[in-house]
């Protein structure tokens, strides 16, 4: 490899599809796998160790995350570029992973021109989203409130509250959020009381009604 490699690394926690992704990268002229991690936590670790270009991080792995890890990869250093390939389908998923920072996201079953692409689109200060994904974000804000109705009824509320009240408005249960968004059920739960406190609600039923008036959960 030369100098101007651009230098990846890979975090899942499947040894197989790791292994195999590994290679798969590593016989691309102008690629370079510096290292490989089996979760979150290691990932993070690696990134700030190693410093590569990009992060090809899965999403759900043990130990850490891969939304968090992509979100203290990013916090600590700007100029790597993360690289979502993952399973998961979900909205608040693909939404969470942008928040944190990534700035490209595809399901796995992506072919080796579709990864590689990524990366060196990635590397290169770029966005870039698999042909789905990139459909599914055009669909959802061309369905948005044009206001920002949501967002502008409800400021006292982080992000991540935000994007909770929101899956409440859609009917989720905790349990049904923590899935979606790769949280513990306690978490959850802590930020729903956290929705109730700030929005002056006695109950789910109550958040609901306020949440909907205001063009969430539709």
């Amino acid at each position: 490899m030369s100098d101007e490699a651009i230098r990846v690394v890979l975090a899942d926690d499947h040894p197989v599809y790791r292994d195999g992704l590994a290679a798969l990268l590593s016989s691309v002229d102008g690629l370079e796998v510096v290292g490989t991690a089996a979760n979150g936590a290691d990932a993070v670790g690696l990134a700030a160790e190693l410093q590569p270009d990009v992060v090809v991080m899965d999403v759900q792995m043990p130990v850490l995350d891969g939304i968090e890890a992509t979100r203290q990869v990013t916090a600590a250093s700007p100029h790597i570029g993360v690289v979502v390939l993952t399973m998961a389908e979900e909205d608040a998923t693909l939404f969470s992973a942008m928040q944190a920072g990534a700035r490209g996201y595809l399901l796995k079953g992506a072919n080796q021109a579709e990864i590689t692409r990524a990366v060196v689109a990635v590397a290169r200060g770029e966005a870039i989203f698999g042909p789905a994904i990139a459909r599914r974000i055009a669909e959802f804000f061309a369905a948005a409130p044009a206001d920002g109705a949501g967002e502008q009824a409800f400021p006292q509320l982080t992000a991540r509250e935000r994007e909770i009240l929101e899956l409440v408005a859609a009917g989720r249960s905790n349990a049904q959020i923590a899935s979606a968004l790769f949280l513990s059920p306690k978490t959850v739960r802590n930020n729903v009381s956290n929705i109730f406190a700030k929005l002056h609600v006695a109950d789910r039923a109550e958040a609901i009604v306020r949440a909907r008036d205001a063009g969430l959960g539709r």
